[in-house]
């Protein structure tokens, strides 16, 4: 990944990026000289992160100030040590760092793709959050917006794939009156194998694929992804009960989870290379240096991005809008939505003090959000920071033909959404609202895996810097003992004293 910023912070002077969209300095830098830093793989461009509309040369008061910046990466080698030792250790939850060099399960999910291929019609995942998610990231980003609405000759003998992520009865049924069961495998996921969202849904279709198939071929439409050694699903598995099962690494949070089976086996299965997915990761995770405690120099992005939010955050941009120009990147701020607010959101830090901690990511899309949130983060509080996800090369142009002399005869619409995408951040550039700018130089099995291990180790280094535990997710709990309690299950009972305090 190359990464830009200015002089305030840099003296070198170094060729531009490729990346660095030179037509632009104008808005960015106010008559100042701009550094910026290239890094080119072998295999061509990777991600570019531009930071330069954060800094306070650019946006003012509301930007980071170079003493603040300068103050944060000084900081650098000591959070990356801390994240580094902590991956090591298996008993801690940063296996994820460890995951774009482990390639021990993908034999299994790849001939578990190729028995799938031109057999199975619907792919469903059953899971929630961290396995869901992912998966829906990946399929918005790395198969085309309408693949399930293709013939399964359109799709090279790909089944479709649905994420049946709630509970909603209304959804259920139609999405039961619509698929053809006898054609579609089930990938029921859940790390603890006891999540009650996903067993329901697992429980309602396994009822109704067994009237379809029979009770003895239905076990070939089931996948299990879980624990390695415990739980319902492993002991199903032990049992049988399945085509296959797949393991999710202990020491891998399911928010973190996506390049593990979580997320590679629906991606395999739907023609994703996941190899290139694992390798761009692998690339960036290498880059970043995961496996060296000591580092100097430059931090990687990863490090800037948790830094920049961590600053702004203390000075009141307590908001970070996640908006790509593209809809295939959609999909990716969802995901992140889960990745930011879950492990930043802490009510206490790690010496036990009540700081009620966190960020809170919003999702938007250009072009179709400026119709819709621009006017808010323009004219409302500047308490947002924006996180613009941008594309350099669409992978189809589209011409708009000529109609009557209309300015916009003979442009494409990739030059149409390009144009609005440096508008929108030249207009909150001038009214003094902080952004940054990740750009893809396409979008693609190996960029997409650098962006997903950037933004998780971006995380971390976040977490570290907030000094709070990324990794948990205690707010959650009482919720789903209180479920636990109304739903009769043994053992939460004396939940439903505290529930009857409160209004139905």
């Amino acid at each position: 990944m190359s990464f830009c910023n200015t002089s305030a912070t840099r003296n070198a002077r170094v060729r531009p990026a490729t990346l660095a969209c030179a037509s632009e300095k104008e808005v960015y830098t106010h008559g100042q000289p701009m550094s910026a830093f290239p890094c080119v793989s072998e295999e061509g461009l990777m991600l570019a992160f531009d930071y330069r509309n954060c800094l306070s040369e650019t946006v003012k008061q509301h930007g980071v100030s170079p003493d603040e910046l300068a103050g944060a990466l000084r900081r650098y080698p000591e959070v990356h040590k801390t994240v580094v030792l902590k991956a090591r250790n298996p008993e801690l939850p940063l296996g994820f760092v460890r995951l774009p060099f482990d390639r021990e399960g993908l034999p299994g999910i790849l001939a578990l793709a190729r028995r799938t291929r031109n057999r199975f019609d619907t792919f469903v995942v059953a899971g929630i959050g961290g396995s869901a998610l992912g998966n829906l990231a990946l399929q918005g980003a790395l198969r085309d917006r309408y693949w399930n609405l293709r013939s399964l000759k359109g799709r090279g003998g790909r089944p479709r794939l649905f994420v049946l992520d709630n509970i909603d009865p209304e959804s259920m049924k139609a999405f039961l009156e619509t698929v053809d069961l006898r054609r579609t495998m089930i990938n029921v996921i859940s790390k603890a194998g006891t999540t009650a969202e996903c067993l329901a849904v697992f429980f309602v279709i396994w009822q109704k694929l067994q009237k379809a198939v029979g009770a003895k071929k239905a076990r070939g439409h089931i996948v299990l992804t879980t624990d390695k050694e415990k739980g319902f699903l492993r002991e199903l598995a032990n049992e049988g009960f399945c085509e296959e099962s797949f393991i999710i690494p202990r020491n891998v949070g399911g928010r973190f989870s996506v390049l593990s089976p979580v997320g590679l086996v629906s991606a395999a299965c739907t023609g994703i290379n996941v190899r290139a997915l694992l390798d761009g990761a692998r690339e960036a995770a290498e880059r970043f240096r995961v496996q060296e405690e000591t580092v100097s120099g430059e931090p990687s992005p990863a490090y800037l991005f948790a830094a920049l939010n961590w600053l702004l955050y203390r000075q009141g941009k307590m908001m970070c809008v996640m908006m790509p120009y593209a809809d295939a990147l959609y999909g990716m701020a969802d995901w992140f939505r889960q990745l930011w607010a879950e492990s930043l959101g802490k009510e206490k830090d790690n010496a036990g003090n009540i700081v009620n901690v966190g960020p809170t990511p919003i999702k938007a899309l250009g072009a179709t959000d400026q119709h819709s949130q621009v006017q808010l983060y323009r004219e409302g509080p500047n308490d947002k920071v924006v996180v613009f996800l941008s594309v350099e090369k669409y992978r189809a142009a589209v011409r708009i033909p000529p109609f009557k002399g209309h300015y916009l005869s003979g442009h494409t619409l990739n030059e149409l959404i390009r144009a609005e995408e440096r508008a929108t951040r030249v207009a909150l550039t001038r009214s003094q609202r902080p952004n940054m700018t990740i750009r893809f130089p396409r979008i693609d099995e190996r960029t997409v895996g650098e962006f997903i291990f950037m933004m998780e180790l971006a995380t971390a280094y976040a977490g570290e810097l907030f000094n709070i535990n990324a990794f948990n997710q205690p707010g959650v709990e009482l919720a789903k003992n209180y479920t636990y309690a109304l739903l009769g299950r043994d053992g939460y009972q004396n939940y439903l004293e505290e529930l009857s305090a409160f209004p139905e």
